[in-house]
């Protein structure tokens, strides 16, 4: 009997009816010449009676759509399962998976698998939110960004995945589109992506190192994306070094497509027609509530931009008048509302804005004069204004900035007005340092510190991740370094620790 002949007969005796008891015993799907699950599995965006779990099928498969079986269990072991279904990897969202359960009990840790033919999955743990508006003591949470394939390896990770945390945040450049930078201790095994095909492709390598499997693994995830899912510095519908046009319409939504069939992100962020809606927010009981931004896909272009430039360009506000214009937005009108009203909405104890780069305004040229670089919240400043004045005005309840993208742990205090000594602190901010890509000299970044009295901390020779807690009204924070990203193992330390008062913004060395 051939391979399709038995996925047919399977498909079949299912009927598409999952909740069959004999489909539910049956292992449908083909014989697999080798292990589909090779990306491993996920979970993400938790929810008091579920999760999204994910997971997808590669290798030579039928093109058509496959079985597949979850289950979750309240041990690792399965011997107490609570919950299971069927159902189909479509090839055409290149067979992965995203399963949404519901039903389980809140603030809890699960375990869960998938199967499908002969082959079984890496078994994952998560775990459901807290009960809304329930009291709860503690939150564990790491965030992390920015991981250049070849540059180094995922070391990071495995400190990670021994850590005690809830869940884990990152915040863009899951994939980069381009080989740069110094020293590679491997290689993207393509050129540069711009189809549906060569993204999938991308993701799925980054998607086998069995590091970052087990950060995906240990926890459940919430994401968003920045530059680098698509195209460096690239500027809602234009890649920024020309115009927009259909074809690089076609490529980011491209680069979107294959976010979602390799992430565990909600069946709701699915793309249609020219967007991909991934800004969102959820609640941790009263204790926290997680606003996460994408700062990428509705921001207008960079101020001051030279037409075929490949990056944004680090300038003089003063030679660049466009760059104080108050309409130019780097979230976009429509996430502007929404977040001013999920923030006026937010009961929780602490807000956390996990969004993609550093906010603080950060002048990059020691001495006299002055330099900003125009693809952050300093290309926007205006932007940023309007945020930071409706955190203050509406005395939103402890507001904390995490991001990344700039590859260097920064601290800083959040002002409406930077240049103005007097300004209170409104916000807390903690950006965290790349897992493999590289950063700034150590020297430049010690250089900066004197004319940004704002920023608290910065260090950018170690890569690594960021690591909270939030409990008895503080809100721990722990930055993360490893020793060398060019080894496979890598010994990994606290460079620094601040903490968070309640009701009193602004990071203080712990």
């Amino acid at each position: 009997m051939t391979e399709r002949r038995r996925f047919l007969q399977a498909l079949a005796a299912c009927g598409f009816a999952a909740s069959l008891p004999a489909c539910a015993q049956q292992p449908a799907g083909p014989r697999f010449k080798e292990n589909p699950f090779k990306l491993g599995v996920a979970s993400g965006y938790p929810r008091p009676d579920g999760m999204v779990l994910w997971t997808r099928l590669v290798g030579d498969l039928p093109p058509a759509p496959i079985p597949v079986r979850w289950e979750i269990s309240a041990s690792e072991s399965f011997s107490t399962p609570v919950s299971s279904g069927n159902t189909m990897a479509e090839p055409q969202w290149a067979h992965s998976v995203h399963v949404e359960p519901q039903g389980l009990e809140p603030d809890r840790w699960y375990w869960y698998r998938f199967t499908s033919g002969d082959a079984v999955s890496p078994t994952g743990r998560t775990r459901t939110a807290p009960a809304a508006g329930a009291a709860v003591a503690r939150l564990r949470f790491a965030f992390a960004s920015c991981q250049q394939y070849e540059q180094g390896y995922f070391n990071a990770y495995p400190h990670m995945a021994r850590d005690d945390l809830d869940l884990v945040a990152f915040l863009g450049d899951y994939i980069y589109e381009s080989s740069w930078g110094r020293d590679h201790v491997r290689k993207h095994d393509a050129g540069v992506p711009s189809t549906l095909e060569e993204y999938r492709a991308r993701y799925a390598l980054y998607k086998a190192d069995a590091d970052l499997q087990l950060a995906h693994h240990a926890f459940p995830w919430i994401a968003t994306w920045d530059d680098h899912e698509v195209n460096n510095d690239y500027a809602g519908d234009s890649p920024g070094y020309e115009p927009t046009s259909e074809t690089f319409i076609a490529r980011r939504m491209a680069a979107y497509r294959a976010f979602y069939e390799h992430m565990p992100v909600p069946a709701s962020m699915r793309p249609h027609e020219r967007e991909m809606r991934i800004y969102t927010h959820f609640d941790w009981g009263r204790l926290a509530r997680f606003l996460v931004l994408d700062d990428r896909q509705y921001r207008g272009l960079q101020a001051c931009r030279t037409p075929g430039s490949r990056g944004a360009p680090t300038l003089d506000p003063e030679t660049c008048p466009e760059l104080a214009d108050p309409t130019r937005s780097l979230l976009g009108s429509a996430q502007e509302a929404w977040l001013e009203r999920a923030l006026a909405d937010s009961k929780a104890g602490w807000n956390v804005l996990a969004q993609q780069t550093l906010m603080a305004q950060q002048d990059r040229k020691p001495g006299e004069g002055r330099a900003f670089w125009t693809d952050g919240w300093d290309g926007y400043p205006a932007s940023r204004k309007k945020l930071l004045n409706y955190l203050d005005e509406k005395r939103i309840a402890n507001p904390v900035v995490i991001g990344g993208d700039v590859h260097m742990h920064w601290v800083a205090n959040l002002k409406s007005d930077f240049d103005d000594a007097t300004s209170p602190v409104v916000a807390s901010e903690f950006c965290g340092t790349s897992i493999t890509s590289q950063g700034a000299a150590q020297k430049d970044v010690d250089a900066r510190l004197p004319d940004n009295p704002h920023i608290r901390y910065g260090r950018s020779d170690r890569r690594g991740y960021v690591r909270m807690s939030i409990a008895g009204g503080r809100l721990n924070a722990e930055m993360v370094g490893v020793d060398s990203v060019k080894k496979p193992e890598s010994r990994a330390e606290v460079l620094a620790r601040f903490v968070v008062e309640d009701g009193k913004p602004g990071p203080q060395r712990a």
